[in-house]
């Protein structure tokens, strides 16, 4: 056994996430702040029954998508998630593929959620801003406008090196606050919304439809934290597999009831004339700023859950990576009493309390840099999902999609199709294609990406043991280094 494993067998990530806990990750990842500032354009582009239509359609697609994870992350319940189904599918530099593109999405989401903290807190408090820095993209930073972001970019890596139980204890409380928003938003609906607001359902064309449906990756991205993190969660694996599914269909419950109530609260000149659609739609049901304000401060708490899953996440699929030498040895450090990867969820506090400093512009150019990056994974993990079946039949899979016959594979191929169809749509010429900015982002990050990537050794073969036979060709050329370095200096 070499170091590294005896590393890894006496210390381990610890396992204190219990059903609620992991529900709670997945479900409060993927219900950021979108559903504030966006219900406007969804209105007016789609209309509620169009957008809401969207919404079902795209859930759909990520339940597709939730069922080749549930089932893989049953079979390997381990941290990283992603970076092991590919890794076991398609070999070592396929698997660095997946996970560095996953990686580059929650990284842009963390810097996201990191600029929208105080450009949140401003629509609360207006008078935030002192002491002016520069102007980026028509954007005054201010410094006390960044350090709100910093403060709190602060506090949630310390929180998540403290522990994922924590972690976990206060994304519940979070989320819980969450559903009682929605709880607001149901009664206000039902005692003082207008079904005349609903009209026009639909609005003429398709194009309404599609502008909307083009966003649902972007706000869908989170149940895969739960794969993530599985190897803390203290549940049965078949079990950990469902709440994948099962954290897909409460996001899209969220969504289609955020727009629905929003629409009946808002007259169709209302909704024009508003900022913040769902909050102005509160406001007008209970005829209460402070009715208002509580959903806005919703909004700030479906920042922090998305902020608080991501930083899961993605620590633990860099943790693995470094685990299996693909990345810096010192990144999969674990803390000696908490158990956490303490130096990179550094590593992300740092990226956190830098993304402020760029102003608001960023918010736009992260979201549409980071969603194909994702996509890039959802598309590699659903081709391993099919490999697997095909190459390991026997493999354990405590929660096998698709019954015992064919399918599972039928589920696997809509989950492929569907996400090269979803990735089609960032291209020039398309729907969502990407402006210069993002580009640049996207193209840095795989630059970046490509250093490590050459570094991997050829010719590992993918199978149940290539995890061990990267570990041994990676002692070897770092043996052959070492008396490379003794031969120069003789």
């Amino acid at each position: 056994m070499t170091k590294t494993q005896q590393q890894s067998a006496t210390v381990s990530l610890a396992k204190t996430l219990s059903n609620r806990d992991v529900l709670a990750l997945g479900f409060g990842a993927m219900i950021g702040f979108g559903w504030v500032v966006l219900t406007k354009g969804w209105l007016l582009e789609a209309g509620p029954g169009g957008a809401s239509l969207a919404f079902l359609v795209g859930g759909v697609i990520m339940a597709f998508v939730g069922l080749v994870y549930a089932e893989l992350t049953s079979a390997m319940p381990k941290a990283g998630g992603s970076h092991n189904f590919i890794l076991r599918a398609r070999g070592p530099r396929g698997a660095f593929i997946g996970s560095w593109g996953f990686i580059g999405g929650y990284v842009t989401i963390i810097a996201f959620e990191a600029v929208a903290v105080p450009n949140t807190v401003e629509y609360i408090w207006p008078n935030i801003n002192h002491i002016p820095l520069w102007t980026i993209a028509g954007f005054e930073v201010s410094l006390t406008w960044a350090l709100i972001g910093v403060v709190t970019a602060a506090v949630l890596t310390w929180i998540n090196i403290r522990g994922t139980k924590i972690a976990g204890m206060v994304q519940t409380f979070v989320v819980l606050f969450l559903l009682l928003v929605g709880i607001m938003l149901i009664t206000g609906a039902f005692t003082g919304g207008e079904a005349r607001n609903l009209e026009p359902m639909f609005t003429p064309g398709v194009g309404g439809f599609f502008a909307v449906m083009i966003a649902v990756p972007f706000l869908f991205v989170g149940f895969d934290v739960i794969p993530q993190s599985a190897e803390e969660a203290n549940v049965p694996p078949r079990q950990v597999g469902r709440l994948v599914v099962i954290s897909v269909i409460m996001a899209t419950v969220w969504y289609v009831g955020v727009i629905f109530t929003s629409a009946l609260g808002l007259s169709a000149e209302q909704l024009e004339g508003s900022h913040l659609a769902t909050a102005d739609a509160v406001f007008n049901m209970f005829n209460s700023q402070a009715a208002a304000n509580v959903l806005i401060a919703g909004g700030l708490a479906g920042i922090l859950t998305t902020w608080n899953s991501l930083l899961i996440g993605a620590s633990r699929m860099i943790y693995a990576l470094s685990r299996t030498g693909m990345l810096p040895r010192r990144l999969s450090k674990l803390h000696p009493k908490y158990k956490t990867p303490v130096n990179a969820l550094l590593l992300l506090g740092v990226i956190s309390s830098i993304a402020p400093f760029f102003g608001t512009a960023l918010l736009d150019w992260m979201v549409e840099s980071g969603s194909p990056m994702i996509v890039i994974t959802y598309m590699l993990v659903s081709m391993s999902f099919l490999i697997l079946r095909r190459r390991e039949p026997a493999m354990e899979r405590p929660l096998r999609v698709g019954g015992k016959g064919r399918g599972g594979e039928v589920i696997g191929w809509f989950s492929v199709v569907l996400t090269v169809a979803l990735l089609l749509q960032y291209l020039p010429g398309m729907p969502a294609q990407l402006g210069w900015q993002p580009w640049v982002i996207f193209l840095a990050w795989w630059l970046a990406g490509a250093f490590f990537y050459f570094r991997i050794p050829k010719g590992i073969r993918a199978g149940e043991d290539v995890e061990e036979r990267l570990e041994r060709a990676l002692q070897e050329r770092e043996r052959q280094r070492i008396t490379s370095t003794r031969v120069e200096k003789h």
